[in-house]
């Protein structure tokens, strides 16, 4: 959801004249997008804010704008605590920041940064929205804000409000503009992304996905993050009819204990979790499953604990995003009594143990089958090699066979891929075929020429 608000700015900002500066010593502007989701995401927030004082004052006409979660949190104490940020707006408030940053863009000169900031030591951070060969591959397309469940944990109907779906027809014109700029896969983005319900005539998630799907056009589609709740036969019908969907679902279970599940106000238990997993299953076999998991939830007991190992002892996920239970502000589960942060921190490493091992055995199920994946850029750790993503969300390394290097690589985004190794984080493989569309049978990939004088 912060991807596609920082999409959503930089389309304004790009409209009103700038351009997306790689370094934030190159910037006029600075726009840092906050989370609030953990206490650590906020502590980053705060840190980097610190960092940006540093360009203020070596250039005093640089303008430090903070946005987002955290934004709406502290709205009304933050330029007491950073009295060097220039403007806070709230997650509700995006268009009126883009307003501001088009008012601003007359004031800057368009000659290069003063001798002060090109003298200044790499503040570090790579900002969002630089556009490379393989930046418009992939688009994040908002079709719900907030959340109205009210989970004891999360903060996010606090700062992003209740529900507040946006209108069939502005997502359906969104999706054609995605794709005519290139995209290739379409994520919808909600924080209950299957609680969708178009205001204006009360189509469901099930109909806004077999609208999206017959967008001329379309290559592939996905959607992020789901609730067991909303998750009913129709749609799950719905997940194994279309061709194009990504074969991933995305159903947060955060315990596996029934007790922690009230106190969590999940509004579901695990037999309806395992019976909605299973009915997933009956339609789309194929899918993998991927789910979040919090331990150290204010009461869970060791017996409760154990529940939650004896469900991923099920092999029932294909991967998992574990956390320690982090207090937020303005929450219920912030006054009751917490686990001691040391027992959180062993409970996590108990189940890193059990969960990863059926990851690792998902991934090695991939090892001699041939995948095709799209190009998600260059790896972050060696530019030698491409990372890749698999159509149910399995990341790929692969080597960076030329031309793929330039911005034609772009134009044959879809590799297919011999899975050669497998590791926790995902695979490793060697590319064999190139193609410009998902349905294209494409052509061989060509190997360095090796010189023998």
């Amino acid at each position: 959801m912060n991807e596609a608000d920082s999409d959503f700015l930089a389309e304004r900002a790009a409209g009103a004249g700038y351009s997306i500066a790689r370094r934030p010593e190159d910037a006029s502007v600075l726009v840092l997008n906050t989370c609030t989701v953990r206490d650590n995401a906020e502590r980053r927030a705060y840190g980097r804010i610190g960092h940006f004082k540093a360009l203020k004052a070596a250039d005093p006409s640089v303008k430090l704008v903070v946005c987002g979660c955290l934004a709406e949190q502290d709205k009304d104490r933050m330029q007491t605590i950073v009295p060097h940020v220039d403007a806070v707006f709230g997650t509700k408030e995006l268009a009126q920041l883009s307003e501001l940053i088009a008012r601003w863009r007359p004031s800057f000169p368009d000659d290069e940064a003063s001798e002060e900031r090109a003298l200044m030591m790499p503040l570090g951070g790579a900002a969002d929205c630089v556009e490379d060969a393989y930046a418009a591959l992939r688009a994040f397309v908002t079709v719900q804000r907030g959340c109205s469940y009210y989970c004891t944990f999360c903060i996010v109907p606090h700062v992003r409000g209740r529900f507040d779906h946006r209108p069939m027809g502005d997502i359906i014109a969104e999706v054609g503009e995605k794709i005519a700029a290139g995209a290739r896969e379409i994520t919808l983005v909600g924080q209950t992304v299957n609680a969708y319900r178009d205001p204006s005539n009360g189509a469901d998630f099930a109909d806004l996905l077999e609208t999206v799907a017959a967008i001329d056009g379309l290559e592939r589609l996905t959607f992020i993050t789901s609730h067991p709740k909303d998750l009913n036969e129709k749609l799950a019908r719905t997940l194994g009819s279309i061709p194009a969907l990504n074969s991933r679902l995305h159903l947060a279970v955060q315990s596996g204990s029934n007790p922690v599940l009230r106190r969590m106000n999940r509004k579901y238990t695990i037999e309806q979790y395992l019976e909605k997993a299973a009915m997933v299953r009956e339609y789309a076999p194929d899918w993998a499953l991927t789910t979040d998991l919090i331990v150290g939830f204010p009461g869970e007991t060791e017996e409760d604990f154990e529940k939650t190992l004896e469900l991923c002892e099920r092999g029932l996920f294909a991967q998992a995003f574990m956390f320690v239970y982090s207090t937020r502000r303005g929450t219920p589960a912030a006054h009751w009594e917490q686990i001691p942060p040391e027992v959180g921190s062993a409970r996590l490493q108990r189940l890193l143990a059990v969960q990863d091992r059926f990851v690792r055995a998902y991934h090695e199920r991939k090892v001699g089958t041939t995948v095709r994946a799209l190009i998600h850029g260059f790896s972050r750790k060696d530019r030698e090699k491409l990372s890749l993503k698999t159509l149910d969300n399995v990341t790929i390394v692969t080597p960076n066979v030329a031309p793929f290097d330039a911005p034609a690589g772009a134009q044959e985004p879809w590799l297919d891929v011999r899975i050669d190794q497998a590791f926790t984080w995902g695979v490793m493989g060697t590319p064999l075929r190139r193609a410009s569309t998902f349905d294209e049978l494409g052509r061989p990939v060509e190997g360095p020429v090796l010189s023998l004088i």
